[in-house]
């Protein structure tokens, strides 16, 4: 069943991971930009750009590919599921870090950042076993260390310098996203151009 998942492997399967990757790479890129520039916290708010660009272009993407697919795989269900889940929380993690800014006046945002890197590394590594694809797994591991070591150093109350934390966040999406976007999209045409 996995291997006939991976043989229908179509162009732009890898799509996904490269929208919700440069997204995420634009954005820490602008959102340090402007934090230099003008060195107000209040930059922080640019991060959401990453759920307006990322969940309004998701949607487009997915609605197109329903209407081209007739039929949904067991693997297809599975990983619908998974980032379906991984999407929940990141929604119950950032109205957790509202509340408690705006009824405590305490600044858990770091979270936000364990979250991006260690569960959505969780999730690419469970999409790359369960597709069997190694730079899923691989990118996958980068981002599940990067955000065990963030979270280490906030639970150790080690301060985050942006120095290091917006380059970490770089390199983890790439390594977590983007190549493996660009791997699974180099197969899928190797794949039809076979056929």
């Amino acid at each position: 069943m996995i291997d006939r998942t991976k043989n229908r492997l179509r162009i732009g399967d890898g799509n996904m991971l490269l929208l919700w990757g440069y997204t995420s790479l634009a954005v820490t890129a602008l959102t340090l930009s402007v934090l230099i520039i003008t060195g107000h916290p209040a930059s922080n708010w640019l991060w959401f750009l990453i759920w307006i660009i990322g969940g309004s272009a998701s949607a487009r993407i997915c609605r197109r590919r329903d209407c081209d697919s007739t039929v949904r795989t067991y693997i297809d269900n599975i990983t619908s599921g998974l980032w379906s889940l991984v999407g929940s929380c990141a929604i119950l993690i950032t109205a957790i870090c509202l509340i408690m800014m705006l009824a405590g006046g305490k600044d858990c945002w770091v979270a936000m950042l364990v979250f991006g890197l260690l569960i959505v590394g969780i999730a690419v590594a469970i999409q790359g076993i369960i597709i069997k694809e190694k730079s899923l797994v691989a990118g996958g591991s980068v981002g599940i260390l990067c955000g065990s070591l963030v979270m280490c150093f906030a639970i150790g109350g080690i301060s985050i310098s942006i120095w290091w934390a917006f380059p970490l966040i770089a390199v983890s999406f790439l390594l977590m996203l983007i190549v493996p976007g660009h791997i699974l999209n180099y197969k899928a045409r190797s794949l039809c151009s076979k056929n």
